[in-house]
């Protein structure tokens, strides 16, 4: 069995394109692979224990499952390590430390979201919660979109917004503007990308604010809600993580985006729809970048 490091991850300089490119062969493969819905057990308190397993297609001989634990005490709470399999011998090839791979599978869905979901006159992406996550999102937008020129508009938060801004000064084509609260954050947007991972309620009770055509991508699905019975069209990365949704039922229109991207259904059909992406995670991404990886190395 080996062992993977984030390290040994890193170092293998994965580009930002690369995971894009990852996350749609992933995606594609959804309907062959045997994905069975994420299970969370609860120790004490807050604390949780989730695993999320996943077997790819015959292929690839390859099984994998994810575990992501919180444990208040520890350094650090949040920890996630992945066990991938050889199918056909049934023993363990390697356990692979799957932060980086959590962080930038999560921001290249982000990003493929934006990509596919966004409207044709696309020019101002305002995003709130800007730690690891929307910085994943940032470098893998800006890889698939490298010759189109954009305002990414920040949400203020501590001194968050202005050190997002000086990291990704070096994009060229993208200028930034911070602004203090969610309505001039909203005002104009043609995509709204949130990345926080709590939130108190909905964040912007009146949806009228949300402008014709608006993509809004809620990373860690908190906070939006309220859009959810008005916006024209809803996707998800997997049905069974939002048919949970209190509203699901409601929704206008729903689809998950691995249809959209092999054609079997529509995704936006005119600039005027309002549409929601909801990408949880799954873990067929873990399992198909570690699988990756493992090959690399």
């Amino acid at each position: 069995m080996k062992n993977i490091s984030d390290k040994e991850i890193i170092d293998l300089g994965i580009t930002p394109a690369e995971c894009v490119e990852w996350v749609t062969e992933a995606f594609k493969m959804k309907h062959e692979c045997q994905l069975p819905a994420k299970m969370s057990v609860h120790p004490q308190g807050n604390d949780f224990i989730t695993t999320m397993p996943c077997l790819l297609p015959s292929e690839y001989n390859t099984f994998g499952v994810k575990v992501v634990s919180r444990v208040v005490g520890r350094v650090p709470a949040l920890k996630s390590d992945l066990l991938l399999f050889d199918t056909i011998s049934g023993e363990i090839k390697a356990k692979v430390e799957t932060n980086w791979i959590t962080s930038m599978r999560t921001g290249a869905v982000a990003a493929l979201a934006i990509k596919t979901f966004r409207n044709s006159q696309s020019k101002i992406y305002s995003f709130m919660g800007l730690g690891h996550t929307a910085k994943a999102t940032m470098r893998c937008l800006h890889a698939i979109l490298p010759d189109e020129t954009y305002t990414v508009r920040l949400l203020r938060y501590k001194d968050q917004a202005e050190r997002f801004a000086t990291e990704f000064s070096c994009f060229s084509n993208i200028s930034f503007e911070i602004v203090d609260t969610m309505e001039a954050l909203v005002e104009g947007a043609d995509v709204v990308v949130s990345c926080i991972t709590d939130a108190n309620g909905v964040l912007l009770e009146d949806t009228s604010k949300f402008k014709k055509g608006v993509l809004v991508v809620p990373v860690h699905t908190r906070g939006f809600q309220n859009c959810d019975t008005v916006f024209d069209k809803v996707f998800a990365d997997d049905t069974a993580h939002v048919r949970g949704f209190r509203y699901f039922d409601q929704f206008k229109q729903f689809g998950e985006i691995g249809d959209v991207l092999l054609g079997n259904i529509r995704g936006r059909e005119s600039d005027e729809e309002r549409i929601l992406s909801y990408n949880i995670g799954l873990g067929l991404h873990d399992v198909y970048y570690s699988q990756k990886i493992y090959d690399k190395l």
